[in-house]
């Protein structure tokens, strides 16, 4: 038996990058998978369903409550529950302070925390009245360490970990987990082709392993957080980069 075998698992923002890696591992390992993005994500439910698995994709903004709302109506018309929530939709504006209008703000603010919160909310019902659940968040590592550009960023990621911590508690007595996921820099990500060279120059200076994460360093953290071999496990945030970041 697979390790997901006879779960659904949602994963916001899974059109591409990350998110897409996330979705593609939970169905090689047995999961059910809804996609959930702004994007396309039916190249990403052909490459699932290819290789013997099960995907849906449905047009998602996080921010947006009714939108929200309808993905949930049709996973669960789809599938009829949800077992592991990965909330990984997020944006990553570089602005100096001076130049962040409060609409910039509202909309780091309504995508990278109020995301989660919507989505979580939408799913929490579903999970607490099976008695069982996964809520894995995407945090950042770059809340703890020193960095500029990206005030809104790091104020909603350190959200994104009170978050956590506090929905574990109300929703242990559930059965239901909440966990984060704080990554480093990741190739394959729009960083890396924006800015060459980061992804090599970032690891030599701060990371005890003196390289950029792959993809699979987080997805891998993510599926532990998912599973039953953490279940005794919740309100956590695992830092994933290298020993850069140490707590």
């Amino acid at each position: 038996m697979r390790r997901f075998d006879n779960k659904v698992a949602v994963i916001t923002g899974g059109a591409a990058g990350m998110g897409r890696a996330h979705a593609e591992h939970l169905a090689a390992h047995g999961a059910r998978v809804a996609i959930g993005d702004l994007g396309d994500a039916s190249e990403v439910c052909a490459a699932i369903e290819a290789a013997s698995g099960e995907a849906m994709a449905h047009r998602l903004d996080v921010a947006d409550e009714a939108s929200v709302a309808g993905f949930a109506q049709a996973v669960l018309a789809r599938f009829g529950r949800c077992d592991i929530i990965v909330n990984n939709a997020g944006i990553y504006p570089f602005q100096p302070f001076d130049e962040i209008t409060p609409a910039d703000w509202r909309r780091v603010m309504a995508v990278d925390l109020d995301g989660p919160f919507l989505v979580s909310r939408a799913f929490l019902p579903g999970m607490r009245g099976q008695g069982y659940g996964r809520i894995v968040n995407i945090a950042s590592a770059e809340a703890w360490m020193v960095a500029s550009n990206n005030a809104h960023y790091i104020a909603a990621k350190m959200g994104v970990v009170g978050l956590t911590r506090a929905l574990a508690t109300e929703a242990a007595q559930d059965g239901v987990t909440v966990n984060a996921i704080a990554p480093g820099i990741v190739r394959g990500t729009t960083i890396d082709a924006e800015m060459p060279g980061y992804l090599d120059d970032i690891p030599r200076l701060y990371q005890a392993i003196k390289r950029a994460a792959e993809p699979a360093d987080i997805v891998n953290a993510m599926a532990f957080l998912a599973s039953d071999d953490a279940r005794f496990i919740t309100g956590q945030t695992l830092v994933v980069d290298g020993g850069g970041v140490r707590l």
